[in-house]
């Protein structure tokens, strides 16, 4: 195999509440080996639904980009799908959680977990 490719960047952007979320989350965990998994699969009720969820480990293909200490990866096959997508972190009354503002979606479900 030689020496590993030098790895891929993507378009998806994580808000500074959001990675400040994640590193809180990381500190509860005692986790420093951790990095944040963004990925499109099929599902939901329009077709595609994201996943995001914490990884230790890193694939052949994903794609990484650094914010403020925060590693966020994307696999390969997602990078079209969310490229220009924006990860936030919503704390108020009506929501609490991440969300994804994605410029690629064409249409959204109503529960704003799955698009095509």
């Amino acid at each position: 195999m030689g020496e590993k490719a030098e790895t891929a960047t993507h378009g998806v952007k994580l808000t500074d509440a959001a990675a400040e979320k994640v590193k809180s989350l990381l500190e509860k965990e005692g986790r420093d080996d951790l990095r944040l998994r963004v990925a499109v699969q099929p599902g939901g009720c329009s077709g595609l639904m994201y996943q995001l969820y914490f990884d230790e480990r890193l694939l052949d293909g994903d794609a990484t980009a650094d914010f403020d200490g925060v590693e966020v990866v994307v696999d390969r096959m997602s990078v079209p799908y969310l490229n220009g997508a924006v990860i936030d972190f919503a704390d108020s009354i009506e929501r609490q959680g991440f969300t994804i503002d994605n410029p690629n979606a064409v249409g959204t479900c109503s529960c704003g977990e799955s698009f095509h």
